[in-house]
């Protein structure tokens, strides 16, 4: 199992390390990363470098895509040969997966139109403009098409997608070894639960644009 997951300067880590962490141990699925061409790329801090282990010219197809988000997707959203290259492997998954405002990334390559899907909760309504049905949930499996909510989420959607493509065992398996066992001190992790003061100041530093 080909597993692809294309990084660029202004990336959000743990969109793309999330996944890969989950995804790099099922037994026989192979993870790479992928550019515009290969090296590094700075995530959205500029403090850390993400290697790309070859170009988006040298990857022609993948059984699974998973398109990562960050502030730094924005300026791809309409660069044809990023998009063009989107619609390419899509054509050959089994999965095309993304998370946080990855979605809007497929939905700039034409792949949302009618489905359901999710992003960041600050950009849920940007999905309208590509023609998707926004939804709140954490994780969205339309068809062959999965999202997933901000950043963290990534870990949901991998593990759902592990669950579906691997056996349920398997995905509990790797769930077990990483300890993935969320008890967070606090319980604000959505515009739902969060003080309304926290997300009214949370929106005032971002923009839909600028979120993540």
């Amino acid at each position: 199992m080909q597993v692809v997951i294309p990084i660029f300067d202004g990336i959000t880590a743990l969109d793309a390390v999330g996944p890969y962490e989950i995804l790099c141990r099922v037994p026989d699925w192979q993870v790479s990363f992928v550019a515009s061409e290969a090296g590094e790329k700075r995530t959205d801090t500029g403090r850390l470098g993400l290697i790309a282990d070859r170009s988006l010219a040298d990857t022609s197809e993948a059984d699974i895509l998973v398109v990562p988000g960050g502030p730094g997707n924005r300026l791809l959203l309409d660069d044809e040969p990023t998009l063009g290259w989107i619609r390419q492997i899509d054509a050959t998954t089994t999965w095309t997966t993304s998370v946080c405002t990855g979605s809007l990334m497929l939905g700039a390559a034409g792949l949302l139109r009618g489905r359901r899907a999710t992003t960041h909760w600050l950009s849920l309504e940007l999905l309208r403009e590509y023609g998707a049905e926004p939804t709140g949930q954490r994780v969205v499996e339309d068809g062959k098409m999965i999202t997933a909510a901000g950043v963290s989420a990534g870990l949901d959607m991998a593990l759902h997608l592990v669950g579906v493509e691997a056996g349920e065992s398997i995905a509990q398996s790797i769930q077990l070894g990483i300890e993935y066992d969320p008890q967070p001190r606090f319980d604000a992790g959505s515009p739902e639960k969060a003080p309304p003061e926290i997300v009214e100041a949370f929106r005032a530093r971002r923009s839909p644009k600028q979120s993540r």
